[in-house]
């Protein structure tokens, strides 16, 4: 136990590093930097969803450059093929078969515009997040941990683009929103970026840091009713199951499925370890909830017409 208060008061005092040096080349986004810090730790996946030129990309990128880990980023192009990311097999001089690892083969890929690649190279990025292996030429092999995607997604230029399926959507732990910046933001913004250039960023953290801090955060214990709360809160997004809301009953088509409760008690648990605290409560869940259930529950046609955003819905079930 002794132990595990001390990785824990490490990892607050790891994290409050990584969010000052990110700070150095990332204004703003205080609350997307931290729940793709939370993610990291909480070994899930992150899909950031914005309009061109919030800077999702140059915050992977700064996210990256603070953490010891080999990092790929993929540029997603209606012709990227299943082989261009997983690898493929060359005959070499030896007229042997040689497998030539793709970028999947590290720590961090950031997956750029995720939706505008064809469904099947989005299954294969698919099975790399889910089973942490590819399949390629009939051997499966495993990718080295940590091995998290962090992907984004632009919003509102939908011509040319594949929507992610449902079952890839439900593998990111969190969907999140970036937004236009404060005025003062903007301004700090625009004078970073219009001198001398950003600087690069330190190391901070390495991979078997992160390892060990995902196995400790693990561990943590959640007092029974704070599982019973998350549980039951995705109960109420199932409409015409028990323990439903009605607002479900009335709003959704369906709801978020059991994985939704797991990210919700291991995000909390993250999220409290990042704080300092060594377990969860109420307000942990509550924090990571909107992220995690965004993405996972579906309006209907009467929610459309009366403008209901998933948003309003997420915090009326918190209530």
């Amino acid at each position: 136990m002794k132990d595990t208060i001390q990785l824990i008061d490490q990892l607050k005092a790891k994290y409050e590093a990584l969010k000052q040096e990110i700070g150095q080349k990332i204004v703003g986004q205080d609350e997307v930097i931290n729940k793709v810090l939370i993610s990291i730790f909480s070994n899930g996946h992150c899909l950031l969803i914005g309009v061109p030129g919030l800077a999702k990309t140059l915050l992977v990128t700064a996210i990256s450059e603070t953490l010891d880990l080999k990092y790929s980023r993929i540029q997603f192009t209606p012709d990227l093929m299943p082989s261009d990311i997983i690898g493929t097999e060359i005959l070499d001089n030896n007229r042997e078969f040689k497998f030539i690892e793709g970028p999947l083969f590290a720590n961090i890929i950031l997956a750029d515009e995720i939706n505008r690649t064809p469904p099947k190279t989005q299954s294969a990025l698919l099975e790399a997040m889910q089973e942490r292996a590819i399949t390629a030429a009939g051997v499966t092999r495993r990718l080295k941990q940590p091995f998290f995607v962090l992907a984004t997604q632009n919003p509102i230029e939908q011509e040319g683009t594949y929507p992610l399926p449902e079952a890839q959507l439900d593998r990111f732990m969190f969907s999140v929103i970036l937004d236009y910046p404060t005025l003062e933001e903007e301004i700090a913004i625009v004078e970073n970026t219009t001198g001398e250039g950003l600087k690069k960023l330190n190391k901070i953290i390495s991979g078997e840091e992160i390892l060990e801090y995902q196995a400790v955060i693990c561990k943590m214990p959640v007092p029974k009713h704070i599982t019973e709360y998350a549980v039951k809160l995705v109960a109420k997004t199932r409409p015409g199951k028990p323990g439903a809301h009605e607002l479900a009953e009335k709003y959704l088509n369906w709801g978020a499925g059991p994985r939704a409760s797991q990210f919700l008690i291991s995000g909390a648990k993250t999220y409290a370890a990042l704080q300092g605290k060594y377990a969860p409560d109420m307000e942990d869940v509550k924090y990571v909830a909107e992220a995690i259930l965004r993405h996972r529950i579906f309006k209907n046609y009467k929610a459309e017409a009366e403008h209901i955003t998933v948003e309003e819905l997420i915090r009326e079930f918190m209530k």
